[in-house]
């Protein structure tokens, strides 16, 4: 997979992204003075700054919450504003306890407060952030102005930090993705022993996720895009993020 050396970069001078920006344009501006992009580059953007761009901010002061919030908000002790969109944002409920609201997203994926954010806002008073409305969506627009303006075939994944049953600690995930494979099957190739493999998948926009996640930080580093150089992959233009979410049926924790 890795041809010689990776290497990860993060792309750097991209200003606080608001409403309407051109996000293409931006990165684009930001890759140039760094390089570019060469063919089989992958370029990995946070969720928060795709959510930016296509106004995915609320004001919590305009929700009014309706009776089923209301009660919910009283087991997690969250306020019932932020509940009301969670459930909004939520196919249906998964754990609850206090401080604890565990949702399966309306995008296939199981969160904690189906990714609703008010950490980074950057707006007086009580606004929060929601992930954006298609990401497989914004990462072909995104990776399709990229290529043109690059003349280089790309990868292009859309990431955001979730949590993990058991493990402490949150890590960069794929919510969004064009151009490369979700998951690369070993499934009947064999091991270096010549053992079959029978249930090993891999899941490569997952792992660019959490590799890139290491550059770009969660706090205070301001970093929206890194890019990715060095990885051997096919592409794939059928994949979609939710090609790595297991499906409720097998689901045995949801």
């Amino acid at each position: 997979m890795i041809d010689s050396s990776l290497n990860l970069q993060a792309i750097l001078g991209l200003p606080t992204v608001q409403p309407g920006d051109d996000l293409a344009a931006l990165l684009i501006s930001a890759l140039r003075a760094q390089g570019g992009l060469r063919p089989g580059d992958i370029l990995c953007v946070v969720s928060k700054v795709v959510a930016r761009a296509e106004d995915r901010f609320v004001d919590l002061a305009d929700v009014r919450a309706d009776p089923t919030a209301v009660k919910l908000s009283r087991v997690v002790a969250k306020d019932p504003r932020l509940v009301h969109l969670i459930l909004g944002e939520s196919q249906a409920v998964s754990r609850v306890a206090p401080g604890v609201l565990i949702v399966r997203h309306q995008l296939g994926f199981i969160s904690a407060n189906a990714g609703i954010d008010a950490s980074n806002v950057g707006r007086d008073g009580d606004w929060v952030l929601l992930l954006p409305k298609d990401p497989d969506a914004s990462a072909r627009a995104l990776r399709q102005r990229l290529e043109e303006a690059f003349e280089a075939p790309i990868g292009l994944v859309i990431s955001d930090s979730h949590g993990r049953p058991f493990r402490k600690g949150t890590q960069g995930v794929a919510i969004g993705l064009s151009g490369l494979p979700a998951l690369l099957d070993k499934r009947g190739e064999a091991d270096r022993f010549g053992k079959i493999l029978e249930h090993t998948e891999l899941p490569l926009a997952d792992q660019i996720a959490g590799a890139c996640d290491l550059v770009a930080g969660a706090s205070a580093e301001g970093i929206a895009a890194v890019r990715l150089r060095g990885l051997s992959w096919q592409a794939d233009e059928s994949a979609r993020a939710a090609d790595l979410h297991r499906p409720a049926t097998k689901d045995l924790y949801a």
